[in-house]
């Protein structure tokens, strides 16, 4: 039997370039990306082909790409972590509780509430063997009932966020660059470095892949999923508190909506639920869709609660078609 109806060189032209779209899946998610920005540019009156509009986007986005980005560390390990939103939501709240303070004493307490948080999430999952949906859901329910007790103590005064976290959270810098890009765009270089170039990085894909060989080999998981825990609990509150300088204020639902796209990032991304298979770079190019998609879904008037209906599809589908095509589903 011949095989040359099979070579490239006779293949559709369609075949062609979906094949060439799968070897390159950050290609794939620009044209999902841009094809958003179309829709969104001729659904708003101003249009959204502005430096202005872009720029919000990108300012809007840094909250989501950070707090996704631990997200993205964890399920590279099979993990997942359902406590990110509390988290960078009690990070927020405290941060803020200590703003009448120095700067670097609300940040460094925002900061240690987030590792707290990781390490708790970290021992139970890779010390007790709790599995990890369970454990950060306790995680996550447990922060929600601290978080409402703490607030009680401002019946008589509010919180104030820092003005170096507003400035660097919501302000710009020549008239069109968000200054909270200084601190995402180099913490994703950070990242994309680490996991293709370093030890640790590679024992996170390894880990996703098969954990029981990784033991077997000497690897010692336990402290690879202690400290991915840990780093998720950082980036989580550095996302709380870049989101409190956004907003300029904070609550006790800061980051609540930010449990669900914090996950279908990642795998819009690209990573597999499953573990093992993934980029941080297809992370980012999913939290910019679902930016441009939440500002189209708002342009067109749909409620939150059908965009969280829409997210929960998101997930389900591509979890779907991951276990398919990695066979353990």
């Amino acid at each position: 039997m011949s095989t040359e109806a099979t070579t490239p060189e006779h293949q559709p032209p369609l075949r062609r370039v979906l094949d060439f779209l799968s070897d390159h899946p950050e290609l794939a998610l620009l044209v999902v990306l841009f094809a958003l920005m179309v829709a969104t540019h001729f659904a708003s009156e101003n249009g959204f082909f502005r430096l202005s509009q872009l720029a919000t986007t990108l300012q809007i986005a840094g909250p989501l790409v950070v707090v996704a980005s631990g997200q993205t560390l964890v399920m590279l390990t099979a993990g997942i972590d359902l406590s990110v939103a509390n988290t960078a939501t009690a990070a927020g709240f405290i941060m803020a509780d200590q703003g009448h303070h120095s700067p670097v004493r609300a940040i460094a307490v925002g900061f240690a509430v987030g590792l707290a948080v990781g390490l708790v999430n970290g021992i139970g999952v890779a010390i007790f063997r709790v599995n990890p949906l369970i454990m950060t859901l306790g995680t996550a329910t447990i922060l929600l009932g601290l978080i409402s007790l703490y607030a009680a103590k401002f019946a008589t005064g509010a919180p104030h966020v820092p003005d170096l976290v507003s400035t660097v959270g919501g302000d710009r810098v020549f008239r069109y660059l968000p200054l909270n890009l200084l601190v995402w765009v180099p913490l994703a270089v950070l990242l994309i470095l680490m996991l293709r170039y370093t030890g640790f990085g590679r024992m996170l894909y390894a880990i996703g892949d098969n954990e029981r060989a990784c033991r077997l080999a000497g690897v010692r998981v336990w402290q690879v999923q202690l400290a991915t825990y840990s780093i998720c609990g950082l980036l989580a509150a550095l996302s709380g508190m870049m989101l409190a300088g956004y907003t300029g204020n904070v609550d006790t639902q800061l980051a609540s909506d930010y449990l669900l796209p914090s996950v279908a990032a990642v795998v819009i991304g690209g990573t597999s639920i499953f573990g093992g298979f993934g980029s941080y770079s297809g992370t980012i190019f999913g939290a910019l869709i679902l930016t441009v998609l939440d500002s189209f879904l708002t342009l067109i008037n749909v409620a939150q609660s059908v965009r969280q209906i829409l997210y929960g599809a998101i997930i389900l589908g591509l979890a779907a078609l991951y276990a398919r095509t990695s066979g353990k589903g």
